[in-house]
């Protein structure tokens, strides 16, 4: 937070607000609100918990297989293996990297064929046809089809059990008809896959089973070993018979194929899909969704919109695109959100992305540790994206430099860990103190710096765009809360923190490497936005902050803005580097977080504000489709690039809620602080936060912020320029 003297600062003495009082916003079915239109656009995608479905299949943006009638891909994944294979490191020490790394298998729902549907309307078949729409929301997707002058319609969805359905209805009675097959993935070398048909359950039961190729190391050659799926048990059922048409056939590499053929017609027909360790409870779930498939489909409507409506802060504006990528951005947030409860998975937390991101990664979780802070249920929604390193950590599952730097690999699972290393673990340390900031929970405190914090960062710290100073400062903190005052004075030693030094230390970075209006220019000439991050220290002194915003910022010619702000790598640097890696990665979401919220924090309000508008609106919104988007990242030809839902943009909802709204709020303290930053072209806003189960409304307009709410004993701040 910036320091008071520097801004006036006005006391606001606020109403008390009372459980669900009148500031808790009126219900909004958001599930209803951002249904939108994906046909031909991107592929479809839902989320359970340990279940996730791809409708159809997209490589970066391109169509490569539109989705069809049934369950294309619905896949398992519980983060037992990175990939498709299931071998054991070779590795010793700290960098054995467990059992389930694997570098060639990451998007290995590509290769799954579950239930892909045919029509047969009076002896003729429509092979796996198109949907003319394929609408896309938190809790389904709906897919209309017209074949042979009958409409159909889907609803697919995974339910709350983790069992994926689809109820299939059509105007006309029709013949629908299902083929897949088992398990088998591009790095296969063999099937063991064992199939039956159950009559007593109306079901096919395929026992998984397999040999693939792996690479469980990094710069390791591949090993052959178990697939990912071994011993699992895949069921399909429907809600017609499909015992008396279902045709099996075994491959010479020992898949197992399967069809069936059943009745539909306006009544309805359901299939569903289960994966399970057990293949009772495989048949348990499937059978269940069948038997309640409507209760289960309003039940997980009824939970993305709880979630929406009572576990984030509500935002409005006048411009309504930007409300809907705010609920977007939260809803993939959310859908991302995963409980295992074994191994290195004890805690639930959030994760990256559909394709080869599955699981946390440990960059990404710098910014997603912070929107988990501004949940309501932060032990449900926040604590874990923290706590779930700690494992790696007491585990002593790190790699340990000369110097005493120990860094954390980038992912990890219930028994693996990358063998990629990174030192970004400190920036975890600022978001835990928030998440205690907005809870006031020692406990939770405690369980991050005993074991962890303290363990990983005691020799050396490890930095990122130079937050040193503020970490070391905050692990004092910690030790003191925690019982641990004896380790308050080491993290003192540990990084020097006089003002001078500090001073010293941003001085002799500016304009270092003759690189004009810059901090931390680099000396091979490549550009990038990694110095504005630097402007999130406190310490960061504004002058340079205001003149490299000037400099490179606002400028078109050689700074970071592109076709909108900002670029990932300078204009002048792209004249001199040119490849095809930067080219894919022209503009990122977390470039445009780190350096909009270090524009933010220097109280740069007016450009921040204008800039921030201007990125979510050509990131995040779609012109053409008029919906909004979450890219990977965009091509420097503004051609979208990599994962079409992805969670990498979590960092956005920071700059609505810590950068436009300027909010921050601190439990221990009793103080909610508002440093606005309403864009010129917006008259109003406003923000409703749940701060210890009490909601509090804050709303501004060009001249104001009012609050609303908030208990009698705390103070609110309102800081301007």
């Amino acid at each position: 937070m910036n320091h008071p003297s520097l801004l006036a600062v006005v006391i606001l003495l606020c109403p008390v607000g009372l459980l669900y009082s009148s500031e808790q916003p009126e219900f909004t079915d958001y599930c209803q609100r951002l249904e939108h239109e994906i046909q031909g656009r991107k592929h479809g995608f839902m989320a359970g918990n340990v279940s996730y479905y791809v409708g159809g299949f997209h490589a970066s943006w391109k169509l490569v297989e539109d989705e069809t009638i049934g369950l294309t891909h619905p896949f398992h994944h519980d983060l037992r293996s990175r990939g498709v294979g299931l071998l054991e490191s070779n590795l010793t020490g700290t960098e054995h990297t467990g059992v389930g790394n694997d570098f060639s298998g990451w998007e290995f729902y590509k290769d799954t064929r579950v239930l892909y549907g045919s029509v047969i309307i009076d002896g003729e078949t429509f092979k796996h046809p198109k949907p003319i729409s394929m609408l896309w929301r938190p809790d389904k997707l709906i897919c209309v089809y017209e074949v042979g002058g009958v409409t159909i319609r889907e609803e697919k969805f995974i339910a709350n059990n983790d069992a994926a359905a689809s109820i299939i209805t059509a105007s006309k009675p029709i013949q629908l008809r299902f083929d897949g097959h088992s398990f088998y993935h591009r790095s296969s070398v063999s099937s063991s896959a064992v199939l039956k048909g159950d009559r007593d359950q109306n079901a096919i039961i395929i026992t998984e089973g397999g040999e693939v190729k792996s690479r469980p190391d990094p710069n390791s050659l591949e090993r052959i070993g178990p697939c990912v799926y071994s011993g699992m048990t895949t069921v399909l059922t429907c809600s017609r018979d499909l015992t008396r048409t279902t045709e099996t056939e075994r491959d010479k590499r020992g898949v197992q194929h399967y069809a069936f053929t059943v009745p539909c017609d306006p009544v309805g027909t359901v299939v569903v899909w289960a994966m399970h360790d057990q293949q009772k409870d495989a048949i348990k779930l499937a059978r269940d969704t069948i038997a309640h498939h409507q209760q289960f489909l309003l039940a997980k409507t009824k939970e993305m919109n709880r979630l929406l409506n009572d576990e984030i802060p509500w935002f409005r504006c006048p411009d309504s695109k930007f409300v809907d990528v705010y609920y977007y951005l939260w809803s993939l947030y959310l859908m991302y959100y995963i409980d295992v409860g074994e191994g290195w998975e004890q805690e639930p937390h959030t994760q990256t992305a559909v394709n080869n991101f599955l699981g946390m990664h440990r960059y990404d979780a710098m910014f997603q540790i912070k929107v988990g802070a501004w949940t309501q249920n932060k032990a449900e929604f926040a604590y874990g994206n923290v706590l779930t390193w700690k494992h790696l950590t007491e585990s002593d599952r790190y790699r340990e430099l000369d110097n005493g730097v120990r860094m954390l690999s980038d992912n990890k699972g219930r028994a693996w860990h990358s063998g990629a290393y990174g030192g970004e673990a400190s920036e975890h340390v600022l978001g835990a103190w928030q998440i205690y900031q907005h809870t006031g929970d020692v406990e939770f405190l405690k369980d991050c710096y005993e074991g962890h914090f303290k363990k990983l960062f005691w020799k050396r710290l490890t930095t990122f765009a130079m937050n040193s100073f503020e970490v070391a400062d905050i692990l004092g903190h910690m030790a003191s809360l925690t019982g641990n005052a004896p380790d308050v004075e080491h993290w003192q030693q540990l990084v020097r923190s006089d003002p001078e030094h500090i001073r010293r230390m941003f001085d002799d970075r500016w304009e270092a490497n003759d690189v004009d209006e810059y901090f931390a220019g680099p000396a091979n000439g490549m550009i990038m936005t990694n110095s504005f991050w630097a402007m999130r220290s406190k310490h960061f002194p504004r002058e340079y902050a205001q003149r490299m915003v000037r400099a490179w910022a606002l400028d078109r010619e050689k700074g970071f803005y592109g076709e909108f702000f900002p670029l990932a790598m300078s204009r002048q640097s792209m004249a001199r580097f040119n490849t095809p890696v930067d080219h894919s990665f022209g503009y990122t979401p977390d470039t445009a977080y780190f350096t909009l919220d270090g524009m933010f924090r220097q109280r740069l309000s007016k450009e921040a504000s204008q800039l921030t508008l201007n990125h979510i609106e050509n990131y995040n919104w779609s012109a053409r489709w008029n919906v909004p988007v979450a890219p990977e990242a965009y091509r420097r030809d503004l051609k979208l690039f990599g994962d079409q839902y992805s969670n990498f943009n979590a960092g956005k909802i920071l700059l609505y809620l810590e950068g436009l709204a300027g909010l921050s709020y601190s439990v221990p303290k009793k103080r909610l602080t508002v440093n606005p930053a309403l864009p010129k072209s917006w008259e109003w806003m406003e923000v409703r936060l749940p701060i210890t189960g009490e909601w509090v409304s804050i709303k501004y307009s060009l001249d104001d912020v009012s609050v609303s709410g908030l208990k009698n004993d705390w103070e609110c701040l309102t800081l301007g320029e």
